[in-house]
């Protein structure tokens, strides 16, 4: 059977955009998503970065869910050691109050930036970097908890404070935790939580993470069985040879995020094409590789590799980043390759 399919978006922001018309294209993005009976839509968070506009899952999450209908829309994920928990609770208990049945909290550990802009954001909030992280697994009981309705006791000055995220909760979102390495594995497993490796971005130890997470799995109140799915980067064109092309402004940035390079916007696809021609030896063969763990291909051959990927790692649904980039000319405020993307893996 074919897997179930969602969506994961950066919120790109390409040369001949603004933030605002970055912003337009993934509603657009999101629309199609919903219409083609995609599974879930989840938004990212990095941060100071020129090429991605997703800093703040729950903004996000509100003006997508707001402007589709059915689709499950969520984060994927909220770095929490950014974020005192009790915020992060009580954004995603309004998001569940205001969209119910429809909300996922995806929740990480990594810093989503760089190490200035990671101690920006913490100071103050999680606490400095490494007491956030040492404390995360805490952390991700905190907001577990503040969302019940029955909220959490915080003991302080001899007496107990109940902490709600909400007045009047009747129902609390899909929570996960992700990771890109073993450590949220082992973390879900002890909790009995869903969870969802970075595939996606690492490419690289994916099978030791899920079978870590399913070998260790401990059913809680909330989930009797292991819960997890796959993430993979994926350009569909009606030719392999048109999927290629457009996968080159992406796999540009990819490449510079590995090389240490200046991250800048999103080329267009023919400047991307001059840029890959020029490159060295080496970081041709390194962006070559990276390739070589994405779906870039036609519908037929991507549909069947999205199955194998389902069958190879035992899940029943595959979240696909849709990575396509965008000829000189497109209209700044749609992604049309993009769409496209969701369109011919949904219909082929």
């Amino acid at each position: 059977m074919s897997p179930q399919l969602s969506v994961l978006d950066l919120v790109p922001v390409r040369t001949d955009q603004t933030t605002g018309q970055a912003l337009q294209s993934s509603v657009g993005l999101a629309r199609a998503a919903d219409r083609l009976g995609y599974r879930r839509y989840w938004v990212a968070e990095h941060h100071n970065m020129p090429a991605v506009a997703a800093t703040n899952p729950p903004v996000l999450i509100a003006m997508l869910a707001a402007r589709t209908e059915r689709i499950r829309v969520g984060s994927g994920g909220v770095m929490l050691p950014n974020h005192a928990p009790l915020v992060v609770a009580e954004q995603f208990a309004l998001l569940e109050a205001a969209f119910p049945g429809r909300i996922d909290l995806g929740i990480g550990r990594a810093p989503g930036t760089d190490p200035v802009t990671s101690w920006a954001l913490r100071h103050g909030a999680g606490g400095v970097d490494d007491q956030a992280v040492a404390h995360f697994p805490e952390y991700v009981d905190n907001v577990l908890a503040m969302m019940e309705p029955a909220g959490v006791g915080l003991a302080l000055r001899e007496r107990t404070h109940v902490l709600r995220a909400t007045p009047q909760a009747t129902s609390v979102p899909a929570i996960w935790l992700l990771g890109s390495s073993d450590y949220s594995a082992r973390l879900a497993a002890e909790k009995g939580m869903p969870y969802v490796f970075a595939h996606h971005f690492s490419g690289q130890g994916t099978a030791e993470a899920l079978e870590l997470y399913r070998s260790s799995f401990k059913a809680s109140a909330e989930l009797a069985e292991p819960r997890t799915f796959l993430t993979v980067n994926a350009v569909v064109a009606e030719t392999a040879a048109e999927a290629e092309r457009l996968v080159l402004p992406n796999l540009l940035q990819m490449l510079a995020l590995r090389t240490g390079q200046e991250l800048t916007p999103q080329p267009s696809v023919e400047e991307a094409e001059a840029r890959f021609a020029a490159l060295p030896p080496a970081h041709r063969d390194l962006a070559l590789a990276m390739r070589q763990r994405w779906v870039v291909a036609d519908p037929a051959a991507a549909r069947a590799q999205v199955a194998d990927l389902a069958a190879q790692y035992g899940v029943d649904e595959v979240m696909v980043q849709p990575v396509a980039g965008s000829p000189e000319g497109t209209d700044p405020t749609a992604s049309p390759a993009r769409e496209r993307t969701l369109e011919l893996l949904a219909d082929a």
